[in-house]
């Protein structure tokens, strides 16, 4: 395990850059519509991969050397999202207005757990926060341009979208991660395990049923290529570590 200091600036690092590029993407979005659509799959398809093979081939593997309960942690991660995602779905076939706080009300809690999701990682190892954190931060574009989309479907104006997809998708990220890490840092590892566990059911949910599904509605030439690519690099850092 990393020293406290250098722990906290890997955490730091990488929640900040998640911010920056889900800002990108919003500002992206915001000022270029079009270029930012036909990119949109290709960021979609690399994440997915590297979210999916990142918990597989290392952080599980390391949930279960920590805890053995550690599979039942990722199932409940993982039925945690899907029943949040229904609910939010159901919730968003009211009204515009209701679309637009819920989907911001999602967001905002998926990005908080990014946020602890790093921290958690880095606790383990640095080579687990850098294969979750690629992928995170990979996916992040996409984030904030979806956030931003869906903001302006509520019925705002588009500066208005731009300025709350910041605080709820961007914002939150670097947030969650300096609220977990004095929790973290100091838990014993049979805990660390299960939050571990917890955290790779949520990655695998991202997914396998949010990005994969998203990307495929709208797949393009290239998107196969974009997720082997994702799972590629995720192995090859594996590799190297």
């Amino acid at each position: 395990m990393l020293s406290d200091q250098n722990t906290f600036l890997w955490i730091l690092l990488f929640a900040l850059g998640a911010m920056l590029v889900n800002s990108v993407g919003i500002y992206v979005i915001w000022k270029n519509s079009r270029w930012a659509m036909k990119v949109l799959e290709y960021f979609m398809c690399f994440a997915a991969g590297m979210l999916i093979a990142s918990p597989l081939i290392m952080a599980f593997p390391n949930a279960v050397a920590k805890n053995s309960s550690a599979g039942i942690a990722a199932l409940i991660g993982f039925v945690f999202m899907f029943m949040s995602n229904r609910l939010i779905k159901k919730r968003t076939r009211t009204k515009e207005l209701a679309f637009g706080i819920t989907a911001i009300q999602g967001i905002l809690i998926h990005s908080l757990l990014d946020g602890v999701i790093y921290t958690v990682t880095f606790s383990v190892s640095t080579m687990t926060g850098v294969l979750t954190g690629l992928g995170l931060v990979a996916h992040e574009f996409a984030e904030g341009v979806v956030t931003f989309s869906m903001l302006l479907k509520s019925g705002i104006s588009s500066k208005k979208a731009a300025l709350y997809a910041f605080f709820a998708a961007a914002l939150t990220t670097p947030i969650g991660a300096l609220i977990a890490y004095p929790a973290i840092s100091r838990v014993s590892d049979s805990l660390l395990g299960l939050a571990l566990g917890f955290a790779s059911g949520v990655l695998i949910y991202v997914s396998a049923s949010h990005l994969l599904p998203e990307a495929g509605a709208h797949e393009k030439g290239h998107s196969v290529v974009s997720f082997f690519a994702g799972i590629t690099l995720a192995l090859m850092l594996l590799l190297i570590k």
